[in-house]
């Protein structure tokens, strides 16, 4: 597994795990429930994951779309 992109904004994981979605390419959304930790304010970054091997076609597909991967 790989980090594809890191952030707090679930409207943003949403869009990308949908472009990813319409590519074939499964991702898998690490650190949803860690809002229980800071009281649900939002403040901790979320982490979108995809495998090793998807890697490259998903930040190639998230750069096409100007959404920023960290990378």
């Amino acid at each position: 597994m790989k980090e594809l992109m890191r952030t707090t904004d679930p409207t943003l994981i949403a869009y990308a795990q949908a472009l990813l979605q319409g590519e074939g390419i499964p991702t898998f959304e690490w650190d949803v429930h860690m809002s229980v930790l800071d009281g649900s304010l939002g403040i901790l970054p979320r982490r979108l994951m995809v495998r090793d091997g998807d890697h490259f076609i998903a930040t190639s597909v998230l750069r096409a779309n100007d959404i920023p991967t960290g990378q």
